[in-house]
Formats: structure tokens, C-alpha cells, sequence
């Protein structure tokens, strides 16, 4: 035979043959093309479908949430720490979980008994033995009962790397803080009472049978929660001596309350953290504490417009917020409460960093924070290297307040893989 009978690279059937290929390897390609468009577009529509259902869950709960949230009697309080009051479970849960929303015993800073709510949210997978338990702390939406997270219309959302947490398998509890979901003291940067709602949020999801919750604890938590995670990890040998925690992570914590005031004595923040704290402090101190009252430290105008500033929840209602805080900029304190007693000691009281932990702590500050300033951040990092305390800090470029949590996910994603590992010998 010719060449070109046998090699079928040349003549007539040649030049027939290769359009012919190139045009199956074309069709090829747009199949393919096809296929993972419409794997793409099953996933979006899976997606959509579960947060559709989702959001109608969330509604479907609407009309019963007052009843839950009534103010237990005085008889239900009696109770260990972290014991269940009352619980339900959830419709409108992220994709392949369930969860339940919770109201638990608690104490304060006296050691008196309260109520605090919360959610506990779990993966649907199942586990061999018992789930880490990640508690989260929210970063600051108001004090008023209205303005707790687990009220909200969507209770998951504001939980700042959530589906992260759930991809992990971990079970996620996420607590209210006291004086809030439910009436009860305020705790709002009262670092004692904020650690203890943190820590019977855990007792209380170990409750629940179906989260299989542990005794491993992770703690995260962001602005006024970073420094309820903190207060947590210093107190818990003391007040939750069962629970093991294994890591603690906040990004842009409010840890240095003294350099946090400092920062905002003028300008619309201190105004509006400052109706938030001082509020508190007054109504958590001042009964027992001599000068723990309003009028030493703030103006009579701004002592006048606390009740209604404390009334409105910080993000939907921001603009009112921020219509009654402007007039009052350089004109909201009295003195300075960094330099006048009770409130200077009231304020390092509440500052974390004061203790020694024996846990790796992850802190993650944006270089772009206006609120929680880098330089306090790098101050906080020092002082607990300098107590011993196995840090990690990581500065997210353009991170702000507001975005610093979801930015440095990845980081805190890798610390815990490393964590993790040294904890099991690897």
C-alpha cells in the first residue's frame, strides 16, 4: 500500500477526517461546557431554594417570639448555671444543620441568677463522640432586649463565620448577652457578666442532646464580643472549671477599654459607645459603688437622652442613633472617665489582658479600623506576650471595624487547622 493509504495523515480522506475531528472535539467542549453550567446552576438553585426556605422559616417563627422571650419567674432561675430553661428548635437553619434557640440560667458579675438567650446551631452530619463547641460573641447591637441577635429576623447572619465553624464540625452557640433577648442587668462591657453568659451558653448547648456537644471549647468573638471571649478564657478555670478551652480568637476586641474611650471622648463613637457603657456601669455599680453615678461623668444633656438612645438597636436604627449623638459630640462627658474615679478603675476592671491565659489567642485587627484603633490592638498583643500568653496577630490591609471578622477568616481557618494539630500530636 501508499504512505498515504496507511499512515492516513494525507489525501483526500485526511482533509475529510480533520474537520470532522475538530468539529466532535468542538462539540465536546460545549457538552462539557453545558454540564458544568448546569452543575453550577444546580448548586445556585440548591442554594437559593435552602435560603428561600430559610427565610420563610425565620418568618414561620415570628408570631410565638415574644412568648419565648417572656421574663422566666423568679422560681425558674433556681438552677445551676448553664441548665435550660426553655428551648425550641429552629425552622429557618443554614443548609445541612438544624438548631434551636435556648434561654439558660446564668449568673452575674455578684454571683446573682440569671436568664440570657441564645441559639445553638449544629451540623446534620454525624459524629463519632462529641462535637467541639465554638462560642461566639457578638459585636455590639444595642442593649435593649429588641437588640438581641437571636430576636433578629435572621439569627444566624450576624454570626460571623458560621458556615465555616458548621464546615468544621463544630456546634455553634450563640448567646445574647444578659439584658438582652430576655429582661435581666445589662452587661454591656461588664466583662465578668459577659464571660459567664459565654460560658453557660456552652453548659446549656451540652444540654441539647442532639448538638453532641463537648467539653472542647473554641472562643470567637469580635468588638464588644472579642472581649467577652477574653473575659471568658480568663475566667473559665474558676467559674467552668469542666470545660477544656483549646483556643481563643477575636478580631478587633474591645480589650483596653481605657484606650478605646480615650480614642472617642469627641467624636460620634464615644458618644454612642459611651451611651451604651455608661449606662451600664451606672446601673451595674452604682448601687454599691460611691461616684458610680451618671452625673459625675456625663452632662446633663446627655444624661437626658440615654433612655432613648438606649432603646435603639445600633444597626437599623444607626441613623437615628446618630441623629441624637451628633449634637452631643464634645459636649457627652462631664469629665474624662479615663482620669476620674470610679470610672477610671471601672474601665481597666473591664479590660481584658489583666490574666494570663494558657491557650493559643489568634487576634485579627483591620489596618483600616477607625473604632478599635491598630495601635491599641498592638498595645493588647504586647501586654499579653509579655504575660506569656501564645499569640497570634494577623493585620488585614483595608480591613475597617465592620469587615474585619468575615476578612480574616481565611487566617483564623489555617490557626485552627494548627491548633488542632499540635493538640493531637501532629
Amino acid at each position: 500500500m501508499s504512505q498515504n493509504a496507511t499512515d492516513g495523515e494525507t489525501g483526500p480522506a485526511a482533509a475529510t477526517g480533520r474537520p470532522r475531528r475538530a468539529s466532535e472535539r468542538a462539540a465536546r467542549r460545549r457538552r462539557a461546557r453545558l454540564l458544568v453550567a448546569a452543575y453550577v446552576l444546580g448548586i445556585v438553585a440548591t442554594l437559593t431554594a435552602a435560603e428561600a426556605l430559610r427565610t420563610l422559616g425565620d418568618a414561620a417563627e415570628r408570631p410565638g417570639l415574644a412568648a419565648f422571650y417572656a421574663a422566666p419567674a423568679a422560681a425558674e432561675l433556681t438552677g445551676a448555671p448553664g441548665t435550660i430553661i426553655r428551648s425550641e428548635p429552629l425552622a429557618g437553619v443554614p443548609l445541612a444543620s438544624r438548631g434551636w434557640r435556648i434561654m439558660y440560667r446564668s449568673t452575674d458579675l455578684h454571683g446573682t441568677p440569671i436568664a440570657v438567650t441564645g441559639i445553638v446551631v449544629t451540623p446534620l452530619r454525624p459524629v463519632m463522640g462529641e462535637r467541639t463547641v465554638l462560642a461566639w460573641g457578638h459585636p455590639t447591637t444595642g442593649t435593649s432586649p429588641d437588640c438581641a441577635p437571636s430576636r433578629s429576623d435572621d439569627p444566624f447572619l450576624g454570626i460571623e463565620g458560621l458556615r465555616l465553624m458548621l464546615d468544621r464540625g463544630y456546634t455553634v452557640v450563640a448567646t445574647d448577652y444578659a439584658g438582652m433577648g430576655t429582661a435581666g442587668p445589662d452587661s454591656y462591657l461588664v466583662g465578668v457578666t459577659a464571660a459567664h453568659s459565654v460560658l453557660d451558653g456552652v453548659r446549656a448547648a451540652q444540654a441539647i442532646e442532639a448538638a453532641a456537644a463537648g467539653d472542647r471549647v473554641v472562643l470567637w468573638g469580635h468588638s464588644q464580643g472579642g472581649q467577652a471571649v477574653l473575659f471568658a478564657a480568663e475566667q473559665a478555670s474558676a467559674y467552668a472549671p469542666e470545660l477544656e478551652i483549646a483556643a481563643v480568637a477575636a478580631a478587633a476586641p474591645a480589650a483596653d477599654l481605657t484606650a478605646l474611650m480615650g480614642s472617642h471622648l469627641d467624636d460620634l463613637s464615644g458618644v454612642t459607645i459611651g451611651s451604651y457603657a455608661f449606662a451600664a456601669y451606672a446601673d451595674v455599680y452604682g448601687p454599691t459603688m460611691p461616684g458610680a453615678e451618671l452625673d459625675t461623668v456625663l452632662t446633663p444633656e446627655a444624661i437626658a437622652q440615654l433612655p432613648e438612645m438606649n432603646r435603639l438597636c445600633l444597626l437599623p436604627e444607626l441613623d437615628r442613633l446618630h441623629a441624637i449623638a451628633e449634637p452631643l459630640v464634645g459636649d457627652f462627658f462631664a469629665h474624662d472617665p479615663t482620669a476620674i474615679e470610679p470610672w477610671a478603675g471601672l474601665l481597666e476592671e473591664n479590660s481584658a489582658g489583666r490574666t494570663a491565659i494558657d491557650v493559643p489567642l489568634f487576634v485579627a485587627q483591620g489596618a483600616d479600623d477607625r473604632l478599635v484603633l491598630p495601635a491599641d490592638t498592638a498595645e493588647f498583643v504586647a501586654r499579653e506576650r509579655s504575660l506569656g500568653v501564645d499569640v497570634t496577630e494577623t493585620v488585614v490591609p483595608g480591613a475597617t471595624h465592620s469587615t474585619i471578622a468575615y476578612l480574616a477568616l481565611p487566617a483564623l481557618d489555617a490557626w485552627l487547622d494548627r491548633v488542632e494539630q499540635r493538640a493531637s500530636g501532629g
